[in-house]
Formats: structure tokens, sequence, C-alpha cells
């Protein structure tokens, strides 16, 4: 996938999310989408990652073109990998984004984390 279409895609995602409370935030080498701090979906030139939780994990691999996510070679369950094709109409896209709410809606938000201070050189 070229940077045009992970830029279309994130745009694509953006607007299907319309909610107040969402983040977009870089993260894996993606831009990933959080609704009150906690992870949703992620848009990158890999396709989308989609947090669906462990109990619609297997309901998600059954779809066309997905995979459990690994990270450094590790599996992540709860965690689904959609090929750039799982996501080539706004109707498949949507269904992604609505299955990985169904899960990450019912977390309770997470607090956020205070801004560490930037080290350096101090003003006298």
């Amino acid at each position: 996938m070229s940077d045009l279409m992970e830029t279309v895609l994130i745009e694509r995602t953006r607007a299907l999310i319309p909610d107040e409370n969402v983040e977009q935030k870089r993260m894996f080498g993606s831009t990933c989408f959080m609704i009150d701090g906690n992870m949703l979906v992620c848009a990158s030139k890999h396709g989308l990652m989609a947090r669906v939780g462990t109990e619609q994990q297997e309901k998600a691999m059954a779809r066309p073109f997905a995979s459990v996510c690994k990270m450094g070679g590790r599996p992540m369950p709860g965690f689904i990998r959609v090929e750039p094709e799982g996501t080539e109409s706004d109707e498949d896209l949507k269904s992604w984004i609505d299955m990985a709410r169904s899960y990450v809606g019912a977390l309770p938000p997470k607090a956020a984390k205070p801004k560490k201070p930037k080290t350096g050189k101090t003003a006298k």
C-alpha cells in the first residue's frame, strides 16, 4: 500500500468515527484512533488493525483478509490485522470499526497519564 493509500485509509477511518471523544495518535508506525484512551483501530500502509477482544476473535477471523495481529512475532489476542483488500469498501471498513467499537466501548476509560517534564537545560 502506498503512502497515498494509507492517507486515504486514515481519512476514511476518521470519517466513520465521528465521536468527539476520539483521539488520533501515532503508534505502532501507524495512525491509531483511541476512544477514552483505549485503542479502537489503527490504519497503516499494511491495512487495518482492529481491537475486537478475545470473545469476538473467532468471528473476526472467519472474515476474509483477517488474521491475528502479531507484534514482534508474537500473537496479540483480541487484535485483528485486516489486509487492505478487507477494507476496500466503506461498508467493510465500517463493519470492522463497529466490531471494534462494540468491544472498546465497553472498556472503562483510561486515566490520562501526566506528561513527563521536558529534560534539558533550565532557564536561569
